[in-house]
């Protein structure tokens, strides 16, 4: 038996529906204040800074991790323990 189901929503509603806090105006201050810190040249705001965890070089972390949670899927699934 197949189900389909097609919800027609904004984000807003579905925010609501599933009883998520709002935070809009939060994350406008946030960015708000990001914006003044690079305008203002404080140390660690600027944009390479800002965006250095999600380039490249961080990626072998990334790699790390989804390694060890299929090893750990794995050995879950053929009734192995992963730990040594």
């Amino acid at each position: 038996m197949q189900i389909k189901m097609t919800v027609d929503a904004t984000p807003e509603e579905m925010r609501r529906f599933f009883g998520l806090p709002d935070v809009t105006l939060l994350q406008e201050e946030m960015i708000e204040g990001i914006r003044e810190k690079m305008k203002a040249g404080e140390e660690g705001f600027d944009p390479l800074t800002l965006m250095q965890p999600y380039l490249v070089p961080n990626m072998s972390n990334l790699e790390a991790m989804q390694k060890a949670f299929w090893e750990s899927f794995a050995a879950a699934s053929s009734g192995k323990s992963s730990k040594k």
